[in-house]
């Protein structure tokens, strides 16, 4: 397991420090003594008949289906850079073995990992909070990995609440953080979303994306915000945030009310698929990486990296350096996951049969040839 707090590079062992202030570490840091998982949702008024993922997960298996079913062979490495700003408030985090170094026992040997970026503002609390407490909420829900959109669903809304109150304790903690959660159990692949961070897939060479951009001027968030008695000025929510979901921001008036919802969602919206033999990796990026590269072209960037090293760590500084020649303003994190022990294979395009034609010029000048060699 890795957390950025730690160094950049490849997935490995230990658990990250929490780097939260003593005041209310010793409520949070043991999530198993001090704060069983909560069983119910506390959702915003808005979102209550909203449907919470695209894309539904399959439970169950035919025989047919187990005997063809492809098992990741999971590899994950991240960079972070703090680029052109002048302090640091990207967060991330890489557990290629979930349940194992989250202390579960009595868990099958199928792939679970977790994957997460998180991008702070007004101050990195809130991402730091967010990445040492969001996986254990997870982790330690007794429904997981069953009910796992429910469970990570109630992960993000209980670490939000969580941070309500830590900052309650402590009002210098008060700050914001988006946040964009992958994980893979067996073959699916689970992606959860709250904000402007985001997950893009690569099936043989081509961009799926994993997410959707939450941004104040995107219709859906627009009409949402606009429903829960937020507005929208000049691209920004309530004239503050250019985020139309995040985790924390309490402090910041008019944003959110407590149980009864707000303009600010903390609501992930989740996206899942069963994973094949034909994808190859997934990225997950705060939007300092977006900012530069379109989902297509950083598949097609990272592809032709892993082919030459084949190494998801040095792709990930890989993404990180060529962003910051495209000259991008903001902090940089990205994580890496690789899903195959080999390098992404070349593509070959099918030839297409090309019919050609000559034209009439062209006739007449190879009848008046032909006519020379007669005479």
């Amino acid at each position: 397991m890795e957390a950025s707090g730690v160094e950049n590079g490849a997935s490995s062992e230990g658990r990250p420090p929490n780097p939260l202030a003593s005041t209310y570490r010793q409520c949070f840091s043991d999530a198993r003594v001090a704060a069983p998982c909560k069983k119910s949702l506390v959702r915003h008024q808005s979102l209550v008949k909203t449907k919470m993922s695209s894309i539904s997960i399959e439970t169950r298996l035919s025989v047919e289906d187990l005997e063809s079913e492809f098992i990741p062979i999971l590899r994950s490495g991240a960079w972070a850079d703090v680029g052109f700003r002048s302090s640091m408030e990207d967060v991330y985090v890489c557990v290629d073995n979930f349940m194992r170094d989250y202390g579960i026992k009595n868990f099958n040997e199928e792939p679970n990992a977790f994957y997460g970026v998180f991008d702070g503002h007004g101050g990195k609390h809130a991402a730091d909070f967010a990445c040492s407490h969001l996986p254990r909420f997870i982790v330690e829900d007794e429904d997981f990995p069953r009910e796992i959109e429910r469970v990570i669903t109630s992960a993000f809304l209980q670490t939000d609440t969580a941070f309500a109150e830590a900052c309650s304790l402590d009002a210098a903690l008060a700050s914001g953080t988006t946040a964009l959660a992958a994980l893979v159990v067996g073959s699916s692949l689970i992606v959860a979303n709250a904000g402007d961070c985001r997950a893009v897939l690569c099936r043989q060479g081509k961009a799926i994306e994993m997410s959707r951009d939450h941004k104040p001027v995107s219709l859906q968030e627009r009409k949402r915000i606009e429903a829960s008695g937020g507005y929208v000025y000049d691209g920004y929510l309530n004239g503050q945030l250019n985020v139309a979901r995040a985790l924390g921001d309490w402090h910041m008036e008019g944003l959110k009310e407590g149980s009864a919802g707000g303009p600010l969602s903390a609501e992930p919206e989740l996206m899942s698929t069963r994973l094949t033999k034909e994808d190859e990796f997934l990225i997950i990026g705060c939007d300092g990486i977006w900012d530069v590269f379109m989902s297509q072209n950083a598949v097609d960037f990272a592809r032709r990296r892993l082919q030459e090293h084949n190494n998801p760590a040095m792709c990930s500084k890989d993404l990180v350096e060529e962003a910051l020649k495209r000259k991008s303003g903001d902090n940089l994190a990205v994580v890496v996951v690789c899903f195959h022990p080999q390098p992404p294979p070349n593509l070959v395009a099918p030839r297409s049969r090309v019919h050609r034609s000559i034209s009439a010029e062209g006739l007449k000048e190879l009848q008046s040839f032909l006519d020379s060699l007669e005479t």
